[in-house]
């Protein structure tokens, strides 16, 4: 409950000194004291009454007031039976320090504000949200009108003082009430989808509690009856398409009555996803005859015409045509469900591994539904700015064709849109988390296009970008068409066993004399290259003096054999870091 149901309860004789901006502070329980010091006592959000036996001067107000804020406590009630008179050095204390005051009337007993209290906060909050889930029901069940998730969320806060948000399984954040989407941290949302995607692959039965910084949230999944939910025989078919419902609160002490009615909000929730998937169907339909029409070779007059069909749906209201990107992403299993973390032997370390899912369970539509949810601003929030992205998939390889509105003439088309760099930072920490243990996203994107006649070029340079993603190391990757026009797309095609042999050759004799003489050989090389063979900008960098580094350079010169001075040696060294 909150200290404004109070101060509108007659019954209880309060009267506000200060604090009327901090009404809306929830109450969650009530202590009585007396102490000079009762802060070993409270917990937050108490409503604490006195009456003021502690105070012997006007100076012990300060410090009492300064206690109770510190330890978090709602407000100050200070009965008038003792003073009459509520002191004006308390009145200015809990100003300075921001606590609600007030008054308690010489009529009103302690006893009767804390039976009060008690009574509202405790065994009420059951039937209390039972009826919010029957609301929300009628409400949800009504037509697309019904306000979506973001109603269950705010009478979730208004009516139970729980702050809720739905997330994405990328950590994105899909849902939140008035009162609690603006304090969940990008970096928190982030942090919460990887614990729960790491629950699920685990086996850990849900609710997930997870403690962020000063909070503990509780994680329910938002499990719908939609595609690839019913009858699914994998928990990977799902876990990185399903939303969440985090709850700050710790739902390690609630009863079997209340889990189960946040499990109808959930249901509630899925509703919306349900709603959501059903409009993706053209889109994914438009997406679908489009990469055929680009992969069987077909006019471009006729992908012309079914890209003029697909701007109106995917961009509605924009006149111009607009441009066009293509992010190609595969989802990999290994072999054995539930298998090592660890990659392949024959991979030397380097990350690659032979490409395709585990037997009998299909990557596509689980890169199919995660690029519909990872492939929007990362600053945007709710459902709808998915809707302007339409992703087939074909086999293990999901294909989402991404509009842009029409650049003006002084850009070109590869300065907007979408980058790979930015799509990885976004979604590396809660995605690596759910496909720990066993599968792998790559992602891969293009130029953008300006026409029919591109699309199947930007096809094959965002499937070539994301091959390079896959000779990465690590659960995510991702590559853009910038990369394709240097060396890196040759080395994703180097056997491995010419890739150990070349590395091992100018590196290992320099990681060896590292271990002995701990000379730190191999950042030496690395900041020399970086800073394209300046002594004095190299030097600076590693905050050397010039003859230290001259004196490491000749020496990686002496055990490898090599001339830093020549361009070929130097190029070597410069693949063969990149390849390490």
């Amino acid at each position: 409950m909150r200290l404004r149901a109070l101060l509108d309860t007659d019954a209880l004789g309060l009267r506000l000194l200060g604090g009327q901006d901090e009404l809306d502070r929830t109450v969650r329980g009530v202590m009585t004291t007396d102490l000079r010091d009762p802060s070993r006592y409270l917990s937050g959000g108490e409503l604490v009454l006195t009456g003021l036996v502690w105070r012997r001067g006007a100076a012990d107000s300060e410090p009492f007031v300064r206690l109770l804020a510190g330890a978090g406590v709602a407000a100050l009630a200070v009965g008038e039976a003792e003073l009459g008179a509520i002191p004006d050095d308390l009145v200015a204390a809990c100003a300075q320090h921001r606590l609600p005051l007030f008054a308690v009337n010489e009529s009103v007993a302690f006893a009767t504000i804390t039976e009060y209290v008690v009574r509202q906060v405790s065994g009420e909050r059951a039937g209390d949200l039972a009826a919010v889930v029957d609301r929300h029901r009628r409400m949800m069940t009504s037509g697309p009108a019904g306000g979506g998730p973001d109603v269950v969320l705010d009478l979730l806060g208004s009516d139970l003082d729980l702050r809720a948000w739905v997330l994405s399984p990328a950590g994105r954040l899909v849902a939140g009430s008035r009162l609690a989407e603006s304090e969940l941290p990008a970096r928190v949302c982030a942090a919460l989808a990887g614990e729960h995607l790491a629950a699920v692959r685990t086996g850990r039965r849900g609710p997930h509690r997870v403690t962020v910084g000063p909070a503990t949230y509780s994680l329910f999944p938002v499990r719908g009856g939609g595609r690839g939910t019913a009858g699914a025989r994998d928990v990977r078919e799902t876990v990185l398409s399903e939303w969440l419902l985090a709850v700050e609160a710790d739902a390690g002490d609630w009863p079997e009555e209340r889990l189960d009615l946040l499990e109808g909000v959930t249901q509630l929730i899925a509703v919306e996803r349900e709603r959501r998937d059903a409009a993706r169907t053209v889109r994914r339909r438009l997406a679908q005859e489009v990469l055929e029409l680009v992969q069987t070779g077909a006019a471009p007059a006729e992908i012309a015409a079914r890209l003029r069909v697909a701007a109106p749906v995917l961009l509605p209201g924009l006149g111009a045509a607009p441009h066009w990107q293509v992010v190609v992403a595969r989802v990999e299993w290994d072999e054995a469900k539930g298998g090592p973390a660890g990659l392949p032997a024959e991979s030397g370390g380097s990350g690659r591994r032979a490409e395709g899912s585990a037997g009998g369970l299909a990557g596509g539509p689980v890169a199919q539904a995660l690029l519909e949810e990872i492939l929007v601003d990362p600053l945007s929030s709710g459902p709808e700015p998915s809707d302007r992205i339409a992703v087939a998939h074909t086999g293990d390889e999901a294909v989402a064709l991404v509009p842009l509105p029409a650049v003006s003439s002084e850009h070109d088309g590869s300065e907007t849109g979408l980058h790979a760099d930015t799509i990885l930072e976004a979604v590396r920490e809660p995605l690596s988390a759910g496909l720990d243990g066993d599968g792998r996203l790559t992602l891969g994107v293009s130029a953008a296009v300006h026409s029919a006649e591109g699309l199947r070029g930007a096809l094959e340079e965002a499937r070539h970008a994301r091959r390079v993603a896959a000779a990465r190391p690590g659960r995510v990757c991702a590559a853009g068409h910038q990369e394709l026009a240097s060396h890196v797309l040759l080395l994703p095609f180097v056997p491995d066993d010419v890739r150990r042999a070349f590395t091992a050759r100018l590196l290992d004799p320099l990681r060896e004399y590292d271990r002995r003489h701990r000379a730190e050989l191999i950042p030496t090389l690395e900041a020399f290259l970086d800073c394209d063979g300046s002594w004095t900008r190299c030097a600076a960098r590693l905050h050397l003096h010039v003859n230290t580094l001259r004196y490491r350079v000749g020496r990686i010169e002496q055990l490898t054999g090599r001339d830093l001075s020549r361009l070929e040696d130097k190029l070597d060294f410069f693949l063969a870091l990149r390849m390490s």
